[in-house]
């Protein structure tokens, strides 16, 4: 067997990782949150490969690519090239739809120009990102922004009474006195008595003058319509010339709603007059693709057979791993994380590449326990076909179809970054790490849930695929709401549930917009009191101790690293010689409260500097420790950049700016995401420590450690898209048990009865 070698491997907190990972294979690296699994498959052999492939273009094609610093290790050998499927959101902006992204639109596109009648010409006639084909009333939008005149216009009130209530025509400024001051209206009589030329005029209105006084004092000028003046000024220009107020203000006077001429269609008339059998293009995109697959497939011909072919062949592999609901006018962006994440993986399985490497990073996100079989069968066809497969991933699903297994650890950040066990599935399942002893445990569902102080109630939501759903969510509770991917969860919750309570505190999986300068320190607003507390007791500044400002070193200026850029060569990062990496200047550096200066604050881990700040009068300080803490997180230091955290950890940070708020409705979307089995148990006792606080906690998840132990569950099925949308089961955890027709229960009872789902195998100790 071939092996890929790694020897010495330093990266982040890796403490000098020696691998030999089977080619060929699939492989899973497990491991607490911060164990370092990212740092060897993602920093360390993907950027190397990445990098070394680089190598082999010319210089002109190099300075155009990435570059990759050569990772921290002694030795990295046998290399394949590598192809990362990271959890980063496949986001696209309001162009990019499934069908764009997976490139089966492109294919569609060929058919319609080949066999679809009245042709409207080639393939980028039915393209709504190309001017020959996209609507010309929305620009292939398939949304129209207009004024809203109800909001902008008061019909109760006069001109001269206000009826304006746009506030930079409102009554009293010189834009205002255009309308309050023209002799072609009578401004005294209410809008709604106006005839319909007067409301013509008011509205479109040219011609004549009128007298306003402003800053240079009274002057004539041209009768503009409200309609014509608020267009010219704010909607026939970029937007984003304007200051982040007055967009605002103008945001709150909008209505975005579907293009009349397209009617959402994207495309302009002759496209959409094409037809193949009997449909057109945009009735073909807003089917769902379990039902475009057959619709494709009676498509015969010379020409348009193996087109349609082609289609159906890329459709079969998105609906063979649960997809089959989505639709390819469904704009990427509304895409959830395990939507995203499984489209980037369809789009491989066509390669006939072989001796690759793929990456994949917690590929089980957002799936439910039915589905991450079909995962795992993606996983093993990519690797039967020649390649090697490495995988991030705390699934013990996915675990089990391994061929091997590295398990690192045995803790968190600097406790972590050792391999502490390398073997098969079954192997680690008897190992004593923490993996193994959590793939070992079974459990119960909870005996005895919590009684609801009250409830909640959701009326006919219609949200996306829901059906007229109505539910009542307790309060004062643990409620999980499950169901398989696209059965109606996220709509339920962050729709109809929260839009109907905003006063709820929402912790979603979108991005915490970081920088390379955000710390754990600056995101939760610990900086800002540090730099008090030192300025307070130094008698200086508080700029002088942030890196961002007065007391960064001038040299890497707040850095720490010097980044060289060597031209068409891979770049270099160096620590700054002036400020030995610790981003201050001296003069910063020398001024210490109890016996620490501001860098060695930074270097704390959360729980170092609960002790630090015990006595400190500031609580909002402790709070926020004390947040980082609860989350599990007490290994971070303060200072440690958010660009170098994990997704799950990024997800616990992000919560932890919400906690210990008195009498709140929380509303978590998949928290368990990128959670080792450990970690999970530490969510659900910071769940349950909310609840008791006299909090409500719904969470949306497929978690069935945390299903068992949540106080209630609402199962939403059976399937997804247009087969889902429908409530199966209200209850508790116990009642579920004995539920039919819910994929939920029958996993569920599979996991409190402890089956086996693992394989058997010889250890290897690392």
């Amino acid at each position: 067997m071939k092996y890929l070698h790694i020897v010495g491997a330093r990266e982040n907190n890796l403490r000098d990782v020696t691998l030999r990972i089977p080619k060929e294979r699939l492989t899973v690296f497990t491991g607490v949150s911060g164990s370092g699994k990212s740092s060897v498959v993602f920093d360390t052999i993907a950027v190397e490969s990445q990098r070394q492939l680089n190598e082999t273009y010319t210089w002109f094609v190099r300075n155009r690519l990435p570059k990759h610093e050569k990772p921290h290790a002694d030795a990295l050998e046998e290399l394949t090239p590598a192809i990362v499927v990271d959890q980063r959101p496949i986001g696209g902006h309001s162009r990019s739809t499934v069908g764009t992204m997976t490139d089966v639109y492109s294919v569609i596109r060929v058919l319609f120009s080949r066999h679809g009648t009245p042709s409207a010409g080639g393939a980028t006639a039915y393209s709504f990102n190309d001017p020959s084909g996209m609507c010309p009333e929305c620009d292939g939008l398939g949304r129209t922004v207009r004024p809203d005149y109800e909001r902008i216009l008061d019909p109760s009130k006069s001109l001269a009474g206000g009826a304006i209530a746009f506030p930079p025509f409102a009554a009293g400024t010189w834009q205002g006195q255009t309308y309050t001051n023209t002799t072609d209206l009578d401004t005294a009589k209410p809008v709604r008595d106006f005839t319909a030329a007067e409301r013509e005029f008011l509205m479109r209105g040219r011609g004549g003058t009128v007298n306003v006084a402003n800053t240079g004092g009274r002057r004539d000028i041209d009768f503009e319509g409200l309609a014509d003046r608020f267009e010219r000024l704010y909607l026939n220009r970029d937007l984003s010339t304007l200051s982040g107020r007055t967009r605002d203000l103008v945001g709150r006077y909008l209505t975005e709603g579907t293009c009349p001429a397209c009617d959402g269609a994207r495309l302009n008339a002759a496209a959409l007059a094409t037809r193949v059998e009997g449909l057109g293009i945009a009735e073909c995109t807003r089917m769902e693709i379990g039902e475009l697959i057959p619709v494709l497939r009676r498509i015969k011909g010379a020409v348009a057979g193996p087109i349609a072919e082609a289609a159906v062949t890329a459709l079969e592999r998105i609906e063979a791993i649960g997809l089959g609901y989505l639709s390819l006018d469904r704009e990427t962006s509304t895409l959830s994380g395990g939507e995203g994440q499984r489209l980037k993986t369809v789009r491989h399985l066509g390669s006939s590449l072989t001796g690759m490497t793929y990456i994949f990073d917690e590929p089980s996100v957002g799936l439910h326990p039915r589905d991450v079989g079909r995962l795992a069968d993606l996983l093993l066809r990519l690797r039967d076909k020649g390649n090697t497969v490495l995988v991030v991933e705390h699934d013990p699903d996915v675990i089990a179809v391994a061929d091997h297994v590295v398990d690192m650890g045995p803790a968190g950040g600097a406790d972590g970054g050792r391999v502490v066990f390398e073997g098969t599935p079954g192997a680690l399942r008897r190992a004593d790490t923490l993996t193994g002893r959590c793939l070992r445990r079974t459990g119960g569902v909870k005996e005895r849930p919590r009684a609801a102080t009250g409830h909640v109630t959701v009326e006919g939501a219609r949200v996306h695929n829901l059906k007229d759903v109505t539910v009542r969510v307790p309060t004062g509770v643990l409620t999980a709401v499950t169901g398989v991917a696209g059965s109606g969860k996220s709509s339920l919750v962050s729709g109809a549930l929260c839009a109907a309570h905003p006063e709820a505190v929402v912790v979603d999986q979108s991005s915490i917009g970081i920088s390379g300068r955000s710390t754990p320190a600056t995101y939760l607003g610990i900086m800002d009191t540090v730099r008090k507390v030192f300025a307070r007791e130094t008698g200086t500044e508080p700029g002088l101790f942030s890196f961002n400002s007065g007391g960064a070193c001038e040299r890497c200026e707040g850095r720490g690293v010097i980044l060289s850029d060597l031209a068409f060569m891979d770049p270099v990062t160096t620590v700054c010689e002036a400020c030995g990496g610790r981003r201050f200047k001296d003069e910063v550096l020398g001024r210490t409260v109890r016996g620490r200066n501001v860098a060695d604050v930074l270097d704390m881990t959360a729980a170092q500097a609960l002790d630090y700040f015990a006595d400190l009068d500031d609580k909002g300080v402790r709070r926020r420790l004390r947040a980082l803490r609860d989350v599990g997180l007490t290994y971070l230091t303060l200072g440690q950049p958010l660009s170098t955290l994990s997704g799950g950890e990024r997800q616990r940070i992000k919560l932890a700016t919400q906690l210990h708020r008195s009498a709140a409705t929380y509303v978590l979307d998949e928290p368990t995401t990128g959670l080792h089995m450990a970690d999970v148990d530490g969510l659900v006792a910071l769940l349950d420590r909310l609840v008791d606080a006299g909090n409500t906690v719904v969470v949306v998840e497929h978690n069935l450690d945390v299903v068992r132990r949540a106080d209630w569950i609402i199962d939403l099925g059976p399937e997804g898209g247009r087969h889902g949308g429908e409530v199966l089961f209200e209850g508790t955890p116990a009642q579920l048990l004995d539920a039919e027709g819910s994929f939920t229960a029958e996993h569920l009872r599979r996991a409190v009865a402890g089956a086996d789902r693992h394989g058997e195998g010889e250890v290897t100790a690392a």
